[in-house]
């Protein structure tokens, strides 16, 4: 078949680079995925995202996102976490921040190494053309990945892999080149439902659904303003995203390490002080986060959390640390205080 052979040594430097997997899909690969994100969008599971809404014709459609393109790459790139992220859990000082975030932001880790092998193959295909892609762009990779064979979508709506377990960033090369596609992956979840019993706020209306609106990474990353009230207290200590359905996975038990050192947790991001973190100001907030995916979401939001992991601890001892965040001009974050010192006083009581 026409570029096999191109293919393979593409695989193999791929490897070579860090990925850990890679395949190949046509851009027309998936579809049933607009009538997807059609029916998601209809539903108004997307919450605040309207990105999803503004951009839905190209998230839909990937041929409509670079007609020019034959073939795209997709690549996975290890992030297992070395110990068990629930563990911070039972730390209710503690603040609990999502493996990906406690360390440099993926984008710019991800996107370095998707240019040097789309370079590679540019010098491998004269005349051709690339485009690389890392989740900010208009492309939805899970089921791009799932068509280019790398695994599935599993019941938790991630991408799952019999190799890899589900700790792991997708990106995507768009390219001119004619690339042999790969086989889709096939569902192997079987009748296990680990990852949707676990969710705290029942995110998930049916296996392989997900309602954004009551997902903890979605409430504590994109939502603006305050967290509806009912959902707070099943936030527990989680103040930056949520690892709960990627955690029990069983496929997990076949991950392999993750290599690359930017994806290990630092040390001040590995369980951080909640007490500490409501004291940060501006500059701490952005001297602490600087390279890191929570910069993003700015201090009040982040804050936001803090003051809601703060009300959730049982610790009344941690009533100082509110007080400066009562008259905090950001609405959200004052109403954050003053809803978790009423929770402390409840439980003191």
């Amino acid at each position: 078949m026409p570029g096999s052979d191109l293919k393979a040594r593409l695989a193999v430097f791929a490897r070579e680079s860090g990925f850990a997997s890679m395949g190949v899909c046509r851009p027309d690969a998936v579809p049933e995925l607009a009538g997807r994100l059609e029916a998601f969008v209809a539903a108004g599971r997307h919450g605040q995202m309207g990105w999803m809404e503004e951009r839905r014709n190209w998230r839909g459609n990937p041929a409509a996102l670079w007609p020019e393109a034959r073939s795209i790459v997709m690549l996975a790139d290890l992030y297992t976490p070395h110990a068990d992220p629930l563990e911070v859990l039972e730390r209710p000082d503690r603040g609990a921040i999502s493996v990906y975030a406690r360390n440099r932001d993926y984008h710019d880790v991800v996107k370095k190494r998707l240019k040097k092998v789309g370079r590679w193959l540019l010098e491998q295909s004269r005349g051709e053309e690339i485009k690389v892609f890392v989740d900010t762009a208009p492309v939805m990779e899970k089921p791009l990945a799932a068509a280019a064979g790398l695994g599935w979508q599993g019941k938790h709506t991630n991408l799952l892999s019999r190799d890899l377990g589900n700790w792991f960033f997708l990106g995507a090369i768009f390219t001119t080149v004619e690339l042999p596609p790969d086989t889709p992956g096939r569902e192997n979840c079987g009748s296990c439902t680990a990852c949707l019993d676990i969710c705290p706020t029942a995110a998930f209306p049916a296996p392989f659904q997900l309602d954004a609106r009551r997902c903890i990474s979605y409430l504590t990353i994109e939502h603006h303003g305050p967290v509806p009230e009912e959902l707070r207290p099943a936030l527990g200590n989680r103040i930056y995203g949520c690892d709960d359905c990627l955690a029990v996975c069983p496929w997990n038990k076949f991950a392999r390490d993750a290599q690359e050192i930017r994806y290990h947790a630092r040390d001040d991001l590995d369980a951080p002080e909640l007490s500490r973190l409501a004291a940060l100001d501006d500059a701490g907030f952005r001297a602490l986060f600087s390279g890191s995916p929570i910069k993003r979401i700015g201090r009040a939001r982040f804050l936001r959390n803090v003051c809601y992991a703060i009300g959730n601890s049982g610790r009344p001892d941690m009533l100082p640390s509110l007080g400066p965040l009562l008259d905090d001009p950001d609405p959200a974050l004052a109403d954050a205080a003053r809803w978790a010192v009423a929770r402390l006083r409840d439980h003191a009581a």
